[in-house]
């Protein structure tokens, strides 16, 4: 089985580079985040074409995290306890005998913006409720944009960002209280000293320059992580297609036994 995570920065402004990539690694299940289209408008008949099955929580213009599946999707839960206000993040699927979640956590715009203490706790809220979602000795993922860089390995700046939004010990202490519930880092598992990223700025040649953050994941329980055969961060679908532009953020593709 093949699984990925992808932030798409904007569903319809990225569709047919999205179609690109469905075709060109074939993934199982996706969980996609900031698709920005309210579900009215979402183009469900042009992924079932492709053979997907289409579960979203989506709002317009904003947030709004999605699944696509070639498996059967029976969706269990949208959102999270009392985070209504932050917006459409969070949908979870039951796809056979694997429990699938993603998310896209709030941002937090700056440290002394109001955004942040409020980013900081739908983590807590996160990390509160996951385990009602799954149990340590289910097979079940959580996958997404976490806008978090869990340790210096994981940007471009290394110690120096320390401090900085993503960076700080807070919503360090909240990425680790959630993996701390039964989950497992999968790219982190696997390579535990490899420094790659997974979204670069569009500005100033962040890509080209290597300057990226690695703030997209998929975790698993150990009895997804016992099943990991690769991870990789598709970069070549950061860069631009067929005269397409990406997204910001890279995919993230898990390929399971």
């Amino acid at each position: 089985m093949r699984i990925a995570t992808w932030n798409v920065n904007g569903l319809r402004a990225r569709l047919d580079f999205i179609k690109l990539w469905l075709d060109a690694r074939a993934p199982d299940v996706v969980g996609m985040q900031e698709v920005k289209v309210a579900e009215e408008e979402f183009p469900f008949d042009e992924f079932r074409e492709l053979g997907y099955e289409v579960a979203i929580h989506s709002q317009k213009g904003w947030n709004g995290v999605g699944i696509l599946s070639k498996h059967p999707v029976r969706v269990v839960g949208k959102g999270l306890p009392g985070q209504d206000e932050m917006g459409a993040r969070l949908i979870t699927a039951e796809l056979e005998d694997l429990s699938f979640t993603t998310v896209y956590v709030p941002n937090g715009k700056a440290l002394d913006h109001d955004d942040f203490p409020g980013k900081l706790a739908w983590l807590d809220s996160m990390a509160s409720h996951w385990p009602s979602i799954a149990a340590p000795d289910q097979q079940a993922i959580l996958c997404g944009d976490f806008n978090v860089v869990p340790e210096p390995i994981d940007s471009w700046r290394g110690e120096k960002a320390d401090g900085r939004i993503f960076h700080t010990t807070e919503e360090r202490r909240r990425m680790a209280a959630l993996t701390q519930t039964g989950l497992v880092d999968l790219f982190r598992d696997r390579y535990p000293e490899e420094q790659r990223f997974s979204w670069w700025d569009y500005r100033g040649g962040a890509f080209h320059r290597g300057q990226g953050l690695r703030i997209d994941f998929v975790l698993g329980t150990p009895a997804v992580a016992a099943r990991v055969r690769e991870v990789t961060i598709d970069r070549d679908f950061r860069k631009k297609q067929d005269g397409l532009t990406a997204s910001d953020h890279a995919p993230v593709i898990v390929d399971l036994d």
